[in-house]
Formats: structure tokens, C-alpha cells, sequence
């Protein structure tokens, strides 16, 4: 998706990838086929590039180190994504800023909780968790003791468990001279801590908009981030707090593709490229994206599934070409406008949508 943006600006994008049939590599104006890794073919990727972005967040900033201090150019910063690339560095950060988010400690390796917390606890992988994996809801004294059994000493932390009314996101932008766009605030539902749908915008005050724009702008600015970000946040009776942040174009806003007069993969396409930021505002009153999640272990293609999918009014159906099928893998999603110009009107509206759409993809099952 970025590279589609990327050809729209005409703005030429390499890729670094392992995979020569990865989605991205037909849209590229040129591949470097390595791992990831492969601090050489990074160096290589820069001779060819003014600056280098990331997909995603596992970053191996101590190897790239070197190639900054030789005028590689990435953003947002390697110094801009270190406290960002774990959970860990996340939750320091956000409580060094005096920024809202659950309490958390390290993983008490002694078995016993620290003082103030009780059961049920969340625990999370600090690097590597994603789509649900890395984490573990602690119930009891003998949870805490089988997972420290089971896991490496030092690479987890441990939160209270929120109790919310809605999950949020908040997608944000910074260019190279600092001016910041927030686009609006939407809500996010989970299946399996998978992000299943995003209705846009969310429904919910004013004053909570308001402040999950003052939280985005803050932290951008604080760690001087180029670059769009995502702000996952819980929001209900302790108010607003930051779940985690994604340094990256994220699945909560991929409706900004048809909703937004310019999607999230095209700005981070203009800052990367240094052009002026794009409208972050609606271009209709709303949308629902709905994620297709794999239900089966297969290797179709799902061609009839989509053709009825696409088939509904104001649908787009966007597939990534990925090899296989599994249960909860994202497969593709499909974003499907709304109208009414109520919040009320729209919940309504994406409700009998949802229902369409489950009758056609449905969900993965659910875990034993």
C-alpha cells in the first residue's frame, strides 16, 4: 500500500525485503533482495534512496547505528524509534512524559507481585508480540509461576488489567520542520486480539478527541518523531490511556485510503520524500473497515468470497496477495463508506454492514 501511494506521487520506492513475491515488490521501482538484517543490503538501499522508512517496528537499531552515523538518513530517527521498538521502552517513556497508560512493572522473577498490584494482570512479551501473540492474562499466583517457566527472564512486563468501555486509535502525523495532523479519532474491535473492524470516527466527546490529539502531539514532538504513528488507546472509567503506540502506517487506518482526502500511506509517502503534509479530514461523514481474517488453513484465493464482498454498494475490497491462509492472518480488508450524518446514524449503518460482510468472510473460530 505504501508503494501504491508511492507511485501515485510518482515518487520512486525501493524495497528491501527476502521475499521475491512479497506484495510489495510488483509496485517497487526497485528491490533489494536480503533479509531484513542484512546491514550491506541496507547500505544499498540507501545509495539508492534519500531516505529510508521501516514497515514495521522490529528494527535492529544497534546494526543501523553505523549507517546514521554515516548520513544514512532514515525516519523517523533511529534515536526517534528507540524507546518505541518495546514495550518496555513504550511504557518508560509514556510515564517519563507524564503521559496516560496503564501501571506496569517488570516481571517479577521471584513470583511475587510487587506492591499495589493484584490479580488479574496482563503480561506482555516486551519485543516481538503482535495481532494477540506475546501476551497472557494472569489470573492467579500459578499463572504467574507457569509462565515464568516458560518464557525468557527479563523480556516481559506485567500491567493492570483495564477495564474499558472502547478501544480507540488515534493515527497522527509529524513533518521534518514539526508541524503535527492528528486524523480523527476511531474505535477498534477485537477478535482474539486481532483488530476485527474500525468504525471512523468514533463516537465518543469531544473532550476525548481533544486530548488523544494533546497525548499524539506530545509524544511526537517530545521524541522528535518524523514520520505516521499510530496511538492505540483504552478508554472507560480510568479515562484515557495508551495501550501501545505503532511507529508505522497501521491497520487502524487503512479506511484513510477511501476516506480520507489523503490516506495514511500517501502521507507517509510526502514526509518520507520531504512534500507538504496532505488533508487529514474526511472526505465522507465515515467508514467502516472490516479486516478479513483467515479462517482456514488453505491456499485459495478466495476470488468468489471477494467478488461478493466488492459487490456491495460502496465497497473496496483491497487483498494483499499473501501465500496461504490460517486462521486469523490478515488476508486483506474491505472498507465500506458510510453516510449518515449522525454518529448514531452510522453505528446503525455499519451494524447492518458488518452482518453483510460476516455472511459472506466470517470469522475465524474461536480458540479452545
Amino acid at each position: 500500500m505504501l508503494a501504491a501511494a508511492a507511485r501515485k506521487l510518482n515518487v520512486p520506492l525501493h524495497v528491501l525485503t527476502p521475499g521475491a513475491q512479497d506484495p510489495a515488490t510488483a509496485l517497487a521501482s526497485s528491490v533489494v533482495l536480503a533479509e531484513l538484517d542484512d546491514v550491506a543490503a541496507t547500505r544499498e538501499l540507501a545509495r539508492r534512496s534519500g531516505a529510508i522508512t521501516f514497515e514495521n517496528e522490529w528494527v535492529d537499531l544497534p546494526a543501523l547505528a553505523p549507517l546514521s552515523f554515516d548520513g544514512v538518513v532514515f525516519l523517523p530517527s533511529l534515536e526517534a524509534l528507540a524507546p518505541l521498538v518495546s514495550k518496555r521502552g513504550q511504557r518508560q517513556m509514556l510515564q517519563d512524559q507524564g503521559l496516560p497508560c496503564p501501571r506496569w512493572c517488570d516481571l517479577p522473577t521471584s513470583g511475587l507481585l510487587p506492591e499495589g498490584f493484584n490479580y488479574p494482570l496482563m503480561a506482555k512479551a516486551s519485543t516481538g508480540g503482535y495481532d494477540g501473540k506475546g501476551t497472557a492474562v494472569l489470573r492467579s499466583p500459578e499463572d504467574l509461576t507457569a509462565l515464568l517457566a516458560r518464557v525468557p527472564q527479563g523480556d516481559w512486563i506485567l500491567e493492570e488489567f483495564v477495564n474499558f468501555e472502547q478501544e480507540l486509535s488515534q493515527l497522527a502525523c509529524r513533518d521534518r520542520a514539526g508541524n503535527v495532523r492528528c486524523y480523527p479519532l476511531v474505535q477498534t474491535h477485537q477478535h482474539q486480539q486481532v483488530c476485527d473492524w474500525v468504525l471512523a470516527p468514533a463516537s465518543v466527546p469531544h473532550a476525548v478527541q481533544a486530548y488523544a490529539r494533546n497525548i499524539a502531539a506530545s509524544l511526537l514532538t517530545a521524541i522528535n518523531y518524523v514520520g505516521v504513528i499510530s496511538i492505540e488507546l483504552f478508554y472507560g472509567p480510568s479515562g484515557l490511556q495508551v495501550n501501545e503506540i505503532a511507529p508505522r502506517t497501521h491497520n487502524s487506518g487503512h479506511f484513510t485510503i477511501e476516506a480520507a482526502h489523503t490516506s495514511q500511506f500517501e502521507q507517509q509517502v510526502r514526509i518520507v520524500a520531504g512534500l507538504p503534509m496532505g488533508s487529514v479530514e474526511f472526505q465522507v461523514p465515515g467508514a467502516l473497515m472490516v479486516n478479513l481474517l483467515g479462517f482456514e488453513s488453505s491456499e485459495a484465493d478466495y476470488q468468489a468470497q471477494r467478488d461478493d464482498l466488492a459487490a456491495i454498494p460502496e465497497a473496496t475490497v483491497h487483498w494483499y496477495g499473501k501465500e496461504g491462509s490460517s486462521p486469523g492472518r490478515k488476508l486483506g480488508h474491505v472498507t465500506l463508506l458510510l453516510h449518515g450524518v449522525t454518529a448514531g446514524e452510522r453505528a446503525g449503518q455499519a451494524e447492518q454492514l458488518l452482518e453483510r460482510v460476516r455472511s459472506i468472510w466470517p470469522l475465524p473460530p474461536q480458540n479452545p
